[in-house]
């Protein structure tokens, strides 16, 4: 047996957990008409594997058909759902994972416009910022109706044969009712604590006579909304705690702390890189000694030291590594095999949720096969014949190939220009918010020396440094340099976002960026400025700013902006640049047309993404057998790159990453895992 506090199995009620590390209930959103299909069950299945005592699925599965899903929510309202539940537990259980799933009923936080256009219900008219919907205040039918969708949905689990269920209260209509801020009913359902917490307790007592004494039910809420103006401060928020123990009806807790109705409150509960890390596990700690009940707790546990300590320290009974098992589903396993310096780190970078909330499917920034397990490997496969492959650049799509390749047996030379590895990464990583973001690089670069990959730095790799390699597969990985070359007239008046950040070219006293890209460049550009004390506009041509920031990634971002007076401009396309004394003249258009205006600065600074850096690519590709094709069926379908374009040819080329195009660095890391991994 184990000594470390982690690997030690904890009894709930009935239920032996193996060990002391779980997901928490989150919505990857790969939900198929609202069931939790192949790749749904593909998704969990891979953390049973990877050695987890509990995943929790659903974030915030839908009992009611007035909760409709804001972002590819499984449907527990509906009887189809216990075939598709069964299957997945039935899985999990065959590894040795309990499984359990977290219903809810939005209440306010949803949209009237999704699923069957009902009303949103609330127990007030008061809109939650995030979702915009303006509820209907609930009337006692509504109660009596949502009360039963519990009921049912739980009994529906029970028969799937999953080990327990969880309530989701915080920010969804539990919680709605708990609030002073949200609950303006008169009695017997608001006004005093009793009268608040009625729903909920009502709710839990139908559960149990549906379900019985034996099947695991808990409750995930906050027990302090904090700065929310006439919120449940934390005193109420104890008591709460309190009373949900004493009512008898629930086996364990699920501590957080805050509130989720606008982005940065949002953001704040569930912190992204830069945020300290475990912000809520001591208050989650005071819980547990206030209650002395089995408390569950996650919120950006990133890595195993953070989640050893709160066990051992007794802050916690069970604790949530979520996002780091996106990003490693294996943690446990390399755990037990004493290879903690192999799991693949969380960088905090929040692509999975961002994508949730705006519409998408959940995925790793630095994990291809997350989200992908019934065409991806998480542990790459030997190839029947070695083969030789040169890598040329290592940044993060490089790399991956590199270390996939290394991973199927191959012998992988990888020539990179600068001194270092990284690409834009490295240069994002400057921001010390974003530093995080390095570990992207620096676990490929140990994973590529594990793996024997030769690493050549400040080499410029031209044709005939690749060919001398004698190569089976050459892999161009270079990425790309900024496009500036955007305006009418001008070009030459412009710097790039990457000059900015990288500190070549000195910040401006009155700058305008523009930014048409839309992605982090051009704001951490803009943050780089205003902290070095210029004035800063930046101007989009889009009707929002930054759209591919997204979300939860934006708040840091428009805490830093706004401290220092930023002007943010929508709908405006800066057009061309020209001298003005010792100044710099902006012309500035609409797309919409009919209007023009100008600016006067001393400094302009385009963000509009990279131009490839594709000169080598091209030189090979006469000289190579497929002639640069991609056989896109076959690399979808996870089958090998086969085409012989070229007879003469010594070797298949391809292309990766912003090499190819503009992109992301998870596009990068995709690139180079579904090519590679066939090769």
């Amino acid at each position: 047996m184990s000594n470390d506090p982690l690997l030690q199995p904890f009894q709930l009620k009935h239920l032996t957990l193996r060990n002391r590390i779980m997901t928490t209930s989150h919505e990857p959103a790969y939900a198929e008409d609202g069931m939790p299909k192949e790749r749904y069950r593909a998704y969990h299945v891979e953390r049973a594997k990877g050695g987890i005592a509990l995943t929790m699925t659903a974030g915030s599965a839908s009992v009611s058909k007035d909760s409709p899903p804001a972002f590819g929510n499984v449907l527990v309202y509906k009887d189809e759902v216990v075939p598709w539940m069964r299957d997945l537990a039935d899985a999990c259980h065959e590894h040795g994972t309990a499984v359990m799933i977290q219903i809810t009923h939005l209440g306010r936080r949803t949209r009237w416009d999704k699923g069957d256009w009902l009303p949103v219900i609330a127990p007030s008219r008061a809109r939650e910022p995030a979702h915009r919907a303006f509820p209907k205040r609930i009337e006692d039918w509504d109660i009596e109706r949502v009360i039963k969708d519990f009921a049912d949905a739980a009994e529906r689990m029970k028969v799937a044969g999953l080990d327990g269920i969880e309530i989701e209260a915080y920010g969804h209509l539990a919680q709605q009712f708990w609030s002073p801020a949200t609950n303006d009913l008169d009695a017997p359902y608001g006004g005093s604590l009793d009268n608040r917490l009625r729903f909920t307790l009502e709710t839990l007592q139908a559960i149990r006579d549906r379900v019985g004494p034996n099947f695991i039910v808990g409750v995930r809420y906050t027990a302090d909304e904090g700065d929310m103006k006439e919120g449940m401060g934390r005193e109420e928020g104890m008591e709460v705690s309190r009373r949900l123990k004493a009512s008898g009806l629930v086996d364990f807790l699920n501590i957080i702390r805050g509130h989720i109705d606008t982005d940065a409150a949002l953001t704040d509960v569930i912190p992204i890189q830069g945020m300290p890390s475990a912000p809520h596990l001591d208050f989650a700690g005071e819980i547990r000694a206030e209650t002395r009940w089995p408390i569950f707790h996650a919120a950006r546990v990133p890595d195993v030291p953070t989640a050893r300590h709160a066990i051992a320290a007794g802050k916690v009974d069970m604790i949530g590594m979520t996002r780091a098992h996106l990003t490693d589903p294996h943690i446990v396993r390399k755990i037990i095999a004493g290879r903690e310096d192999d799991i693949r780190p969380c960088v905090g970078a929040n692509y999975c949720l961002d994508r949730i909330y705006q519409g998408g499917a959940a995925f790793c920034i630095h994990n291809g096969a997350s989200g992908r397990e019934e065409t991806m490997p998480h542990d790459i496969p030997r190839a029947d014949t070695p083969r030789r492959i040169v890598v040329v650049g290592a940044g993060p799509g490089g790399l991956e190939a590199a270390r996939v390749g290394a991973a199927r047996g191959h012998e992988v030379v990888v020539f990179e220009a600068a001194s270092t590895a990284g690409g834009q990464v490295r240069l994002t990583a400057q921001n010390k918010r974003r530093r995080e973001m390095i570990s992207i690089i620096d676990w490929r670069l140990a994973q590529c020396e594990a793996g024997g990959v030769s690493l050549n730095f400040n080499t410029w790799a031209e044709a005939d440094t690749v060919l001398a390699q004698k190569p089976d597969v050459v892999i161009i990985a270079t990425g790309g340099l900024p496009h500036t070359d955007v305006l009418s007239a001008g070009n030459d008046l412009v710097v790039s976002a990457w000059d900015i950040i990288s500190g070549d070219v000195k910040p401006g006293r009155n700058v305008l960026v523009f930014d048409d890209a839309g992605d982090n460049v051009g704001l951490q550009a803009a943050e780089v400025i205003a902290a070095a004390g210029g004035k800063v506009e930046i101007m989009t041509p889009d009707r929002t700013f930054a759209p591919e920031v997204m979300g939860m990634n934006l708040v840091p971002y428009m805490r830093a902006l706004q401290k220092h007076d930023v002007t943010f401009t929508v709908t405006w396309r800066l057009e061309a640049a020209e001298r003005a004394g010792n100044a710099i003249k902006a012309i500035v258009g609409s797309d919409y047309g009919g209007v023009r205006q100008e600016r006067i600065v001393d400094q302009i600074v385009i963000n509009h993404g990279i131009v490839p850096l594709d000169d080598l690519y091209f030189e090979l590709k006469p000289l190579s057998r497929n002639k640069g094709a991609v056989d896109y069926d076959a690399l979808i379908e996870g089958r090998p790159q086969t085409r012989d374009d070229n007879p003469d040819g010594a070797f298949q080329l391809f292309r990766i990453g912003d090499a190819v195009s503009s992109r992301n660095t998870h596009a990068a890391i995709y690139d180079a895992l579904r090519l590679v991994k066939d090769l």
